[in-house]
């Protein structure tokens, strides 16, 4: 373990000087920048630095090398593995108010920005040109664009035009060093080089500050329908999804709830018996009108064909938002019912979605807890609230996620599809990653940060 230095009056001062630079040191303010949307995660930081020039973040970097203090990017704060909390305490470095969309070029089909950007507010200024960002988190109207490429995020979107890594044609980063970089191109197309941008992307803030992303942008749809079926069991409905792939089908999103979830947000859809469905697909195709009606109806009918017991598909803005909404509440009334909720996101092959979801009941009971599932089916991302009347359970709990984990890897499949790695799944990297995989990229890390000053204790330091 690296021995850091705490922030002593004599740093405090010299950051103070940093030109430009607010610092927020109130116990009561820094309590919100010890902890993100994790359940349970929290560590109080020494101070919070809020940037807003690449320069004064350059000078920070500097210093804590100098002085060997940590410093950890945070973005809006979003996330759900820990990614943002300092566990080593230093410096937190804001980047909220780096919120500037610096260029959107239609011709071009390219936006610039800085990292604070929030995801909605770069969705809903593109769409004026008549074009669009498809990246879309669940939290797209608080998370931020840095964030989601510091995790690739994804989104339900992600069946059909992949996560945020897919939409990143460059970026700009201060390395830990203090040194900017430039990385990737302002074009379809490049291959000069190692790829740093992907490399980047994904990273967690721990080998660089992202501070600019030039960001690649495809013409805004022309219309959309959607459609709900709801079955009696969880393993036809995912058959189904199967199906509508296999038939040359792609949905722009393709996501279900199993019959817990229906059970507790079930009550917002215009159904009937919808909180006794044993599950619900959310579909919904995208395009020219005509030709999305037609795909639409088609895989109505291969949802009726798999026992889907009802279906209703909205072609309204109003009746979409219903039918979205009871997918976008349900997070939240878990965390409501349950004061244990370990949330994980889990990645299958789409052919063997069916089969894990069969494994729920035995994992229920090994704990004696409830697990809902609901997600991203169409890419095989399943969203898991492992949950308890408890905290005393939690023990009993991180077993059966452990257990999860070494059933999906041994499927074919990964712990983490869109949340990243942070604090809450670093113990199980070595399921899933090779001890020469691992050593390569710590060697990575080392490379860029030989001190450990950014985002220590995450990933693989």
């Amino acid at each position: 373990m690296n021995d850091y230095v705490p922030i002593t009056a004599e740093i405090r001062k010299r950051i103070a000087a940093i030109k430009g630079m607010t610092i927020i040191d109130a116990p009561e303010k820094l309590d919100e920048f010890g902890r993100d949307k994790t359940p349970g995660a929290f560590h109080l930081p020494e101070l919070v630095c809020e940037a807003t020039e690449v320069p004064q973040i350059q000078a920070l970097l500097r210093l804590a090398n100098e002085c060997r203090f940590p410093v950890i990017p945070r973005g809006l704060g979003t996330g759900l593995a820990g990614g943002a909390i300092p566990i080593h305490g230093g410096v937190v470095l804001s980047l909220a108010k780096m919120n500037r969309i610096l260029a959107i070029e239609p011709r071009n089909m390219i936006a610039v920005v800085e990292p604070g950007v929030p995801n909605l507010t770069l969705k809903n200024a593109v769409r004026q040109y008549g074009l669009c960002y498809p990246p879309d988190p669940a939290s797209n109207d608080t998370c931020s664009i840095g964030g989601n490429a510091a995790t690739n995020a994804g989104g339900p979107a992600c069946v059909k035009y992949g996560t945020t890594r897919d939409y990143v044609l460059g970026l700009e980063a201060v390395l830990p060093s203090g040194e900017l970089v430039e990385a990737g191109v302002r074009t379809r197309k490049g291959v000069v080089g190692y790829d740093l941008t992907r490399l980047l992307v994904g990273s967690e803030g721990t080998l660089g500050v992202i501070t600019k992303l030039i960001l690649r942008l495809i013409p805004h749809p022309a219309d959309v329908t959607t459609l709900v079926a709801l079955f009696p069991k969880l393993s036809p409905a995912m058959e189904t999804i199967t199906m509508i792939l296999m038939r040359g089908h792609m949905p722009a999103t393709l996501e279900f709830m199993d019959a817990r979830c229906l059970e507790l947000a079930g009550d917002i859809l215009p159904f009937e018996g919808v909180s006794q469905a044993g599950a619900m697909l959310l579909i919904e195709s995208d395009g020219a009108t005509e030709a999305i009606r037609r795909e639409i109806e088609a895989i109505r009918t291969l949802c009726l064909e798999g026992g889907a017991s009802d279906t209703l598909v909205a072609t309204d803005a109003e009746k979409r938002k219903q039918m979205w909404d009871v997918r976008r509440e349900i997070s939240l009334r878990i965390e409501e019912a349950h004061p244990l909720d370990i949330q994980e996101d889990i990645v299958v092959p789409i052919g063997r979605i069916a089969e894990f979801v069969e494994c729920l009941p035995e994992f229920e009971a090994a704990y004696g807890g409830k697990i809902y599932a609901f997600g991203h089916s169409g890419d095989g991302n399943i969203h898991l609230s492992v949950t308890a009347g408890s905290f005393d359970a939690r023990p009993q709990a991180e077993q059966v996620v452990r257990k999860i984990i070494e059933k999906v890897v041994a499927m074919g499949g990964t712990m983490s599809g869109e949340h990243g790695v942070g604090i809450a799944k670093q113990p199980f990297l070595p399921i899933e990653l090779s001890a020469e995989s691992m050593r390569l990229q710590r060697a990575i890390k080392l490379l860029f940060d030989p001190n450990l000053i950014l985002n220590p204790g995450k990933l693989f330091a």
